[in-house]
């Protein structure tokens, strides 16, 4: 496959048409103590953030988090209340405006154009950026080929499918050859195909050596794809690291899920001292750290229906920021 991107050796200097020199060896972004207030309530508490280049960074957490706050003053769209945050070394939002052509956004609704074709709406982005007509030709083919839509520049929007139009809506982020990617919940709504397709594409990005932010909701998604992520609630970080070490951090590795499970069955399993259980609705959650003694006791009970699997990114999300519905 065709690679997307200009090579930008590591730990040179780059002036990307912006006007200054950035340092390839600093975070894409960095910020600390960031903070945001809205008619006097903090909705994002004095946050760090530190995404490393070419990576793919998770920023998690529930409604109402301060995720998508977050996301708009790191693209300049909104000021800091308090704090400092640097994209590619530069300060935001002040030289927002200029460091706009390096980074490419994938929002969570797609927006594109229902009265152009397929192609006409990476032609027209492709416009505001000044790229040569004979340049921007090139990347609209190589772009539409790299999301699957090469047969269909001449479709209208309205014609497409909603996978489709999520994989025309990356294929537009990139038209400017962005560093940096930012995307809002990319797959929501879409089919296990589509989904799974978009996820090629985004380690395609990573492997040609973008950088990727990442909001979702889908916490398998987010153990797929990120090298490291932040948890949020309530404006703050509650915990950050790689996937898989805050699941060894923060869960025992079995996970044994128990339907409509009797008074005799949990008295049984809390006489075992072997896990930790959790009731959820007609749910019953035990965390164990040696399965042996839990599924002996549990296979034990003919009649009774319970599932046997590894912790995983959600047990942690659930148990740092607990389940209780989100407005």
């Amino acid at each position: 496959m065709q690679s997307l991107s200009r090579s930008h050796p590591r730990g040179r200097q780059r002036t990307g048409g912006v006007g200054f020199d950035v340092a390839e060896d600093l975070p894409v972004v960095r910020a600390r103590g960031l903070t945001k207030q809205y008619d006097g309530v903090a909705v994002v508490r004095g946050i760090d953030l530190c995404v490393e280049r070419g990576q793919c960074f998770g920023l998690l957490g529930p409604n109402g988090a301060g995720k998508t706050t977050t996301i708009k003053m790191i693209l300049g769209q909104s000021p800091l209340s308090g704090g400092d945050l640097r994209v590619f070394g530069q300060r935001m939002p002040a030289h927002g405006r200029t460091l706009r052509a390096r980074i490419g956004v994938v929002p969570q609704l797609d927006n594109l154009d229902p009265d152009f074709t397929v192609a006409e709406n990476l032609r027209v982005y492709g416009s505001f950026f000044g790229l040569a007509e004979a340049v921007l030709t090139q990347r609209i083919h190589t772009l539409l080929a790299f999301v699957g839509l090469a047969d269909r520049g001449h479709t209208k929007i309205t014609s497409l499918s909603g996978g489709m139009m999520r994989r025309l809506t990356i294929a537009r982020a990139l038209v400017n050859d962005p560093e940096l990617l930012v995307f809002d919940e990319p797959t929501t709504g879409l089919d296990p195909q589509a989904r799974h397709m978009i996820w090629a594409r985004l380690r395609d990005l990573k492997a040609q050596g973008k950088t990727l932010l990442l909001t979702t909701h889908y916490m398998e998604e987010a153990e797929r794809l990120c090298d490291n992520l932040v948890i949020m609630d309530a404006g703050r970080v509650l915990t950050e690291g790689p996937p898989l070490r805050l699941i060894k951090q923060f869960v025992e590795p079995h996970v044994f899920e128990v339907y409509a499970a009797t008074e005799e069955i949990k008295s049984a399993l809390g006489g075992l001292g072997a896990c930790r259980t959790e009731q959820v609705d007609n749910t019953l959650y035990c965390y164990a750290r040696e399965p042996g003694a839990v599924n002996e006791l549990l296979r034990s009970r003919s009649a009774l229906r319970f599932l046997h699997r590894p912790a995983d990114l959600e047990d942690v999300f659930l148990r740092i920021t607990g389940r209780d519905l989100r407005e």
